[in-house]
């Protein structure tokens, strides 16, 4: 089954994952590739995206996988799809034996932490201190309720630095399955730990995917 491996930037960190779908579903019509349907009493187009993106998300990583009804080659496929899609979705690459999902471990996030009136005095090292500590508890909900957490063990490595006088930036591995890390949650160990320097607005990029092995996952 062949995979495409695109960017969501812009704008379009606004469309959900769902509505995503029905994007992409759309643009293989318009683009003349048809895709297969599922077997069932409810046959559904054979496209799936794993990992799906949390909205108002950007990333540069995403995976498709898909099945066409038709062999068609890979460089035509990813060049006629991106004449049928939107502003802000881009297919990178289009290729065929693609890892399985499962094998997905890592993901490579960037966060831009924005402060209205400026980084606060000492903020950049309480954060640094911060996500030294043994254990950081937040709160997960899940289909039992909501449960206790404590993410520290699902951050592999982070770094921080100042871009300008009004934004830290925070570069932070972590995991992405089983268990799973949302990198919002580190905006909210801020906000519980440090409510004093919690930013005005955060902004998220997935930069790269990474098996357990810390090689890219394609």
């Amino acid at each position: 089954m062949p995979r495409a491996l695109f960017e969501k930037l812009g704008n379009a960190r606004f469309i959900s994952h769902l509505d995503l779908m029905r994007l992409f579903q759309r643009a293989f019509k318009r683009a003349g590739l048809p895709l297969t349907h599922t077997q069932g009493f409810n046959p559904r187009p054979s496209v799936s995206i794993a990992l799906p993106l949390s909205l108002g998300a950007e990333s540069r990583c995403e995976l498709l996988d898909f099945d066409l009804e038709q062999p068609v080659s890979l460089d035509d496929i990813r060049d006629r799809l991106n004449d049928a899609l939107i502003d802000g979705i881009r297919v990178r690459e289009v290729y065929d034996g693609g890892a399985k999902i499962k094998n997905l471990a890592l993901l490579q996030s960037r966060l831009i932490l924005e402060y209205d009136a400026g980084v606060p005095e000492g903020g950049e090292e309480a954060i640094r201190e911060l996500f030294t500590r043994e254990a950081l508890i937040l709160e997960k909900k899940n289909r039992n309720g909501v449960t206790q957490q404590n993410i520290i063990p699902m951050i592999r490595d982070l770094k921080m630095s100042r871009i300008s006088e009004g934004e830290l930036e925070l570069s932070v591995l972590h995991c992405c399955q089983n268990p799973s890390l949302n990198p919002m949650q580190l905006g909210a160990a801020i906000g519980k730990y440090l409510p004093e320097r919690t930013p005005d607005y955060i902004r998220v990029c997935r930069e790269e995917i990474y098996t357990e092995e810390k090689t890219v996952f394609r």
